[in-house]
């Protein structure tokens, strides 16, 4: 059986018979517009929330004029863009909301909203402001199974409802369990790490970087964006890569070491990476090369895991001069420990990466599999004679 015929079986299956009316959605619901509050009347914390131009809210406020279970979509800002509340709230002007009744469950028009969002998207008036009018989408066309039967009708719209909220909560828990598992493991590596490369004084010989690396600033050369010659050899700056090029400038392998930028304070990213093959470097990051990848990879996982502060300068524009990051003290045990230091290390970091890569690729695919069965369960036969006719 392909998947036309699938569909057409599991429709024929869920409907049981039963016909489908699509009618505008001015029609089966009424289209109410929120009203007007102003920031003075807004409150950081509070009750109720209250939306305007995007699906966080602006702020709170003591009432609400928008029951629970109710869907909605914003006309301004962040114009097409569709909420659902399963708890009252307010409602502001740059909103539109669907007012509940009983011939259409309000999840079940969420749901389908999502599958029209293209169409919203289209139709939004790109000013210096985003609009989209009441009339734009009024009067897009809705699938109502058994139309004459509304008890009928809005079981069959909680069946399909059902099965795409599991759908909904199943990314959820994975989402939970994945983050869950990765703060975990995060926590686990910072612990080892941290144990692996603390010293009792007197244990080990202490070295400043200098002495350990070969530092090959000088051989940074940037390039400003204009400049750049497209290509396929990564191009780095102070946290990563930066842009891709013709050409190169090393080939090998080195710990690159964030020189400037607001990162070297708040540590978002690490400072300290590992770079392999060709690659060209800004003078935004600092080169060092090592005799060995057990002490290049040895000094990434200490210097990622200090305080920096000391040796950086300048207040608005932090900076870690050559001079400073040449005087970093760094504990230096023989290279077999720093080997088994790295080894362990690296096994933490591989599975930590693991997971971080993952989550993404599982919540895209459970997305994928949330789209399909949505436009599965929707995909309601379509009349030539009720295809939308815009005003």
């Amino acid at each position: 059986m392909d998947t036309n015929q699938h569909e057409s079986a599991f429709l024929k299956k869920l409907l049981d018979g039963a016909k489908v009316e699509w009618v505008p959605l001015g029609e089966v619901a009424e289209i109410k517009r929120g009203k007007r509050l102003t920031k003075s009347q807004l409150e950081a914390t509070g009750k109720y929330a209250v939306y305007q131009n995007c699906m966080t809210p602006l702020g709170y406020y003591h009432e609400s004029n928008v029951d629970y279970d109710t869907a909605f979509i914003i006309c301004a800002g962040a114009a097409g863009e569709i909420g659902y509340s399963d708890v009252n709230f307010w409602a502001a002007d740059d909103v539109y909301y669907f007012k509940k009744n009983r011939r259409l469950s309000s999840k079940y028009l969420y749901h389908f909203l999502l599958t029209q969002q293209h169409i919203l998207l289209s139709r939004v008036r790109r000013a210096s402001i985003p609009r989209l009018s009441k009339t734009s989408f009024s009067k897009i066309p809705i699938p109502i199974p058994c139309p004459e039967n509304p008890e009928k009708s809005l079981a069959i719209q909680g069946e399909i409802v059902r099965i795409l909220d599991r759908f909904t909560e199943l990314t959820t828990e994975l989402t939970t369990e994945l983050t869950t598992e990765l703060n975990a493991r995060k926590k686990q590596y910072n612990y080892y790490r941290d144990q692996l490369l603390s010293f009792k004084d007197g244990d080990v010989e202490w070295k400043t970087l200098g002495e350990i690396a070969e530092n090959r600033d000088s051989k940074r050369k940037p390039i400003t964006s204009g400049s750049r010659e497209p290509g396929e050899i990564p191009y780095y700056g102070a946290s990563g890569i930066v842009d891709y090029v013709k050409g190169f400038i090393f080939d090998g392998d080195y710990l690159l070491v964030s020189e400037d930028g607001a990162n070297l304070i708040a540590r978002n990213t690490p400072i300290a990476f590992s770079i392999h093959g060709k690659s060209w470097v800004n003078n935004h990051a600092h080169v060092l090369e090592f005799n060995t990848y057990a002490e290049r990879k040895y000094v990434e996982y200490y210097l990622n895991s200090i305080d920096l502060t000391p040796y950086i300068s300048g207040a608005a524009q932090p900076k870690l001069n050559k001079k400073n990051l040449n005087s970093i003290g760094i504990p230096s045990p023989p290279l077999e420990e720093k080997k088994r230091i790295v080894a362990i290390l690296d096994k933490f970091d591989t599975l930590t990466h693991s997971i971080s890569e993952g989550l993404p690729r599982e919540i895209e695919l459970r997305r994928k599999q949330y789209e399909y069965y949505r436009d599965l369960l929707l995909n309601f036969p379509k009349p030539e004679e009720k295809t939308e006719v815009m005003a």
